[in-house]
């Protein structure tokens, strides 16, 4: 369980750092009362989609078949965060920059207008907050510890928000990609036992294979990273 709470807490730390961006640009522009209204709206919407996404899969009867969807959809979305860790670990692809993408969001012409600056920080805080929402759901249902999930996942927020309230800028300092490094390695060691695991194969070393599973994608990752890097810098 304390696996799982640390990788909806990095994850969710991740997303929340990236909204808190936006939310900042939106503030700075329309005031603090309306971006946080839009983002009060958007936390409202995940809420509700994790109580709809938790209903929906729990529905299901056969548990094979629940534990085989949650662990190929891990599988697929720890992959996705490894590769993007990798490529930019390896400098095939630039590091994810807060100060930049804070810059960027503060030239826009829409957010000079209220409205639109308010579905800025909605949608903006709406689509950072889905992976957690992924995450939570996906996580907490497996292992049949959704609240706890949900609440790492608030705690985060909390954290992240008393930062931006002490700093009152970008969260630029964040190891973003050291996170989704760890978190991509995590989500992957989760979705190949349990995807494994609903296919009829027993683990010998049982949940104790995802610590061995998590040093595998790891090493994997960094040797990927050493590789790639070596290979851009020849000649």
């Amino acid at each position: 369980m304390t696996g799982m709470l640390l990788a909806v807490f990095l994850t969710a730390a991740v997303e929340w750092v990236e909204a808190y961006t936006i939310i900042l640009a939106v503030a700075l522009s329309i005031g603090w009362g309306r971006a946080l209204q839009a983002m009060g709206a958007a936390l409202a919407a995940l809420a509700a989609l994790t109580a709809a996404g938790s209903f929906l899969l729990t529905r299901i009867q056969d548990l094979r078949v629940l534990q085989l969807l949650i662990g190929v959809f891990l599988l697929l979305f720890g992959l996705r965060w490894l590769a993007k860790a990798v490529a930019r670990g390896a400098g095939l692809k630039a590091l994810h920059d807060e100060a930049a993408e804070f810059k960027a969001l503060r030239g826009r012409a829409d957010l000079h207008d209220r409205r639109a600056a308010w579905l800025v920080a909605f949608n903006g805080t709406l689509l950072e907050g889905l992976e957690v929402w992924f995450i939570v759901v996906t996580l907490g249902v497996q292992t049949g510890h959704l609240a706890a999930a949900a609440l790492a996942a608030l705690l985060a927020l909390a954290v992240v928000a008393a930062m931006g309230a002490a700093l009152h800028k970008p969260l630029a300092r964040v190891p973003e990609n050291a996170i989704k490094f760890l978190v991509g390695a995590a989500l992957l060691s989760f979705g190949t036992y349990w995807t494994l695991e609903a296919l009829g194969y027993r683990w010998p070393l049982g949940d104790a294979t995802l610590i061995a599973l998590l040093a595998f994608y790891a090493m994997g990752g960094l040797a990927l990273i050493r590789l790639y890097a070596g290979t851009r810098a020849r000649p």
